[in-house]
């Protein structure tokens, strides 16, 4: 999800630059994500003919109306984390 997160601060991206904002995540297993958002329509990939070849990644419809829910999951998440934390606290004493 944090593909789609960064994919969705940018209009297109690179893969490196992508891999740049994603800390931690092999090239790999960048790739793996990225074709199975591609699979699921979420995202496009425009390979253009330069030399080396220049790829980008952009969000599609579908894959901005499913960045809409994530941060509204996000916003959510940050408006509950007091009651979840405490959640968490009672849930270890037990």
């Amino acid at each position: 999800m944090y593909a789609i997160l960064k994919l969705g601060q940018e209009e297109c991206l690179r893969f490196n630059e992508l891999k740049n904002m994603i800390s931690g995540i092999s090239q790999r297993m960048l790739t793996v994500t990225l074709r199975s958002l591609e699979e699921d329509g979420l995202v496009s990939r425009t390979v253009y003919p330069d030399i080396p070849p220049r790829v980008e990644y952009r969000l599609t419809d579908l894959g901005q109306s499913l960045l809409v829910q994530l941060l509204q999951l996000a916003d959510w998440a940050t408006g509950n984390l007091s009651e979840i934390q405490e959640a968490r606290r009672r849930y270890s004493q037990k």
